[in-house]
């Protein structure tokens, strides 16, 4: 049987757009869609005021049409497919009548990896999958080995690059769960699964931790069980063993853990990024790549903006941006890293609730206790938890303020030569920001300026 060209499959299909957001990866998408498909439909619940950069970039397109602000049943009927941003709810009515419809639901990344013709290096995990993706990426770039980078990467529409996709040789993609729910979809996973961590989050989104799971597990369920292969930490076999899917992976597991053996990467913090490296080396040796190429890769390697990135030292004082720390495990993380080497740790966090157990927040507002943390605090729903709990240690903490220029100054007179200031939010953007992306911008112009 021969397989059908990505061509065929788009050409002269009726399509609708759930979901445009502002992030440019969605509006790369439509691009992509009213180039090769004969009508497409964007509908988001955002109007077309707060979408306007997005818009501004489409109008172009004839055969596009806006229905924004609300969503319409009539818009999923009579469709070829759905294509459904990430984030849309799991139990949203919209989707369910396309289903009743008999109208398949895609998803971007991976309608690319099932056209795109080249081997699939796939990345998730709660925490690490954006560092070990980007890692893995640079270094097969540094060898000299044509790698496209795609997948959950701000701006970049995966499924755009879908006619050039014959010049890489392989795609490392960083999938969240909620784009390995499209890999669930069409019962597909990446040739080679890197699975970095499983910890609790996004509970304001799944309704247990098993469903949140079932998502993840995608990266490694639907592989050639013969001729893929999972790497992946102890910590998830242990989850997968946990969660009831040890029937599930493939005949290769390689288990990573930072030995001697993974080659240092001197500009990335803390210890638990030796366990990003320890996966992205053994999925890198899977690949085929010698010892001394991905030792050259990791050494080059300066690490991913707003996870624990230094965004600049201003007398004496080392400004962290760790926007996507919005659990309490990875600020955990980010924190200890910095009090290993810094006199003292000024940390700027709170923020919109993901429904973590409180057992989470309370071992972090430990460590923040224990090691005489000063916390300066971001209006937002969850807040007030970690506050409470700051309070009941007799931990130090200011605010909560309204705008990260309020915290930002607050956070510099804090702050003395040999200290660190840290955007570790521990918490979701939403509510004073856009998103993280916004919400670490933000505070790297306020430290910049």
């Amino acid at each position: 049987m021969v397989a059908m060209s990505w061509q065929a499959f788009f050409t002269g299909k009726r399509v609708t757009v759930m979901g445009l957001g502002l992030l440019g990866r969605a509006v790369g998408d439509a691009e992509f869609l009213a180039l090769h498909c004969a009508e497409v439909t964007i509908t988001d619940l955002k109007d077309k005021e707060a979408l306007a950069t997005s818009v501004a970039r489409l109008t172009r397109y004839p055969n596009i049409r806006f229905v924004l602000g609300r969503h319409e049943l009539s818009d999923f009927e009579g469709r070829d497919f759905i294509l459904k941003a990430a984030g849309v709810p799991l139990e949203s009515p919209h989707i369910a009548h396309a289903r009743q419809h008999g109208i398949p639901v895609e998803m971007s990344t991976a309608l690319f990896a099932a056209f795109a013709g080249i081997p699939i290096i796939g990345v998730t995990g709660t925490r690490g999958k954006s560092t070990t993706t980007h890692l893995i990426h640079h270094t097969l770039l540094q060898a000299g080995v044509r790698a496209l980078l795609g997948g959950n990467v701000a701006g970049v529409s995966t499924l755009a690059h879908l006619p050039r996709a014959g010049e890489y040789e392989v795609a490392a993609l960083e999938l969240d769960s909620w784009q390995l729910q499209g890999f669930g979809e069409r019962r597909l996973s990446p040739q080679l699964a890197v699975f970095t961590s499983f910890m609790e989050d996004h509970q304001n989104y799944y309704p247990s931790m098993e469903r949140y799971f079932a998502d993840k597990a995608h990266i490694f369920a639907h592989q050639n069980k013969d001729e893929g292969v999972l790497v992946a930490s102890p910590q998830v076999i242990a989850a997968i063993g946990a969660y009831g899917y040890a029937r599930q992976v493939p005949k290769r597991v390689v288990i990573a853990q930072p030995t001697e053996e993974v080659p240092p990467t001197p500009q990335l913090l803390g210890a638990y990024n030796r366990w990003n490296a320890a996966v992205a080396y053994h999925a890198l040796r899977v690949w085929g790549l010698s010892y001394e190429d991905i030792q050259h890769g990791f050494a080059s390697f300066r690490g991913v903006p707003g996870r624990l990135s230094l965004v600049r030292e201003w007398e004496g004082v080392a400004f962290y941006n760790d926007t996507t720390a919005t659990t309490p495990q990875a600020a955990r993380a980010g924190i200890q890293a910095l009090v290993e080497r810094h006199k003292r740790v000024v940390a700027i966090m709170g923020g919109s609730d993901k429904r973590i157990s409180e057992e989470e927040y309370a071992a972090l507002a430990d460590l923040i206790a224990r090691e005489e943390v000063q916390v300066v605090l971001l209006e937002g729903s969850g807040t007030p938890r970690l506050a409470r709990l700051l309070e009941e240690r007799g931990a130090a903490a200011e605010g909560p303020y309204g705008s990260m220029d309020e915290a930002v100054s607050r956070a510099r007179e804090l702050a003395r030569a040999g200290d660190a200031v840290v955007l570790s939010p521990a918490f979701a953007s939403f509510g004073l920001f856009q998103n993280e992306f916004d919400r670490g911008e933000q505070f790297e112009r306020e430290v910049r300026g």
